[in-house]
């Protein structure tokens, strides 16, 4: 049978209030019983039961966090920030992969209500009318991270996407390229999907550079569909000397193709990615990307989450963190 509070009482000859105080930290219990209580905690192999010590003390020091898809490198980057920080306040995670599936996160919610969480994060801004109203009445704290959802009644901790595509896009103009080819996100997102899309277009039109719809091509932000899509630019006469890919896993995808159709990374064919996530580094030619602060982007949304659960007032206000261009090895004058 598991050891209980009244077994770890009985042996250190005190009451289960004592072993609860001591349990808890607080403060005004002897040395000399705290030494008892962990004697007779070690005696008997006593695990406290998390469950009840939350009940009782009303806090669980639990957020979940809700990821649209671990397996990208910008996700899981930001998930590892967001559980430093969490972890350096004393708060654990629960993580719920979602992998797009709405009812999934139905699902993911109702075992947050269950346990307790203090806070919620939301990595992804697909939320319907029926998500919206569940965490209304949820009463709990929720932030989005690195998205927008259309209501504007949640803070989001983001980057300025239109300005950073903009920015990315008069880039490749500077170095001389016009035939710049678009590898776009899913368009149902305002931030990732529309806003960097329009910084795009906006971009070429302000420089007097036509637009081309055939140069244009969405994807799902992963490696696979950067690659498939940069295998139908390949095929036009016309082939771009410079592609935009709204992610770096797409932009991998798309050097990986140019390479595999026997053309070279710059030197025929430019391409910048975008969030500064890890493998950016890592592959060869290293990519030149329009960097989120990733790193500081986690830590911000944990701060601002834990300032929410304190009991600060709430505003409908963004938290827009700066980007900036890291210059690497896959982008050159044309």
């Amino acid at each position: 049978m598991s050891v209980k509070i009244k077994d770890v009482a009985k042996r250190a000859g005190v009451s289960t209030t004592t072993v609860s105080r001591v349990l808890n930290g607080e403060k005004y219990v002897r040395e000399e019983l705290k030494d008892r209580v962990n004697q007779a905690i070690e005696d008997l192999g006593y695990a406290p039961s998390h469950i009840a010590r939350s009940l009782v003390r009303n806090k669980t020091n639990l957020l979940g966090v809700i990821v649209p898809d671990l397996t990208s490198s910008f996700y899981s980057t930001i998930l590892s920030s967001i559980e430093q920080t969490a972890a350096s306040n004393h708060y654990n995670l629960l993580v719920c992969n979602i992998s797009e599936d709405i009812d999934k996160e139905f699902k993911y919610l109702n075992i947050f209500k269950e346990m307790r969480v203090e806070g919620i994060i939301i990595m992804h801004e697909k939320i319907n009318e029926d998500i919206r109203n569940f965490i209304e009445k949820l009463k709990i704290p929720v932030i989005f991270s690195s998205v927008k959802p259309m209501d504007q009644s949640f803070v989001s901790v983001i980057v300025d996407d239109y300005a950073a595509a903009y920015d990315a896009t008069t880039y490749l103009i500077g170095l001389g390229h016009k035939q710049i080819a678009f590898i776009g996100g899913d368009m149902r997102d305002m931030t990732s999907g529309q806003n960097r899309y329009s910084g795009y277009r906006n971009a070429l039109a302000d420089h007097g550079i036509r637009f081309v719809h055939e140069l244009v091509r969405f994807g799902d932000y992963k490696v696979n569909s950067g690659y498939a899509l940069m295998g139908e630019f390949l095929r036009y006469k016309t082939k771009p000397t410079a592609v935009f890919a709204v992610s770096d896993d797409m932009a991998i995808g798309a050097v990986n193709c140019i390479i595999d159709h026997g053309l070279k990374v710059p030197e025929d064919i430019s391409v910048i990615g975008f969030d500064g996530s890890q493998m950016t580094e890592l592959v060869r030619p290293r990519i030149t990307s329009m960097e989120q602060p990733i790193q500081r982007m986690g830590e911000v949304t944990v701060e601002t989450l834990l300032q929410f659960i304190a009991g600060e007032k709430r505003t409908a206000e963004d938290i827009i963190l700066g980007h900036r261009l890291a210059v690497r090895d896959s982008c050159r004058p044309l």
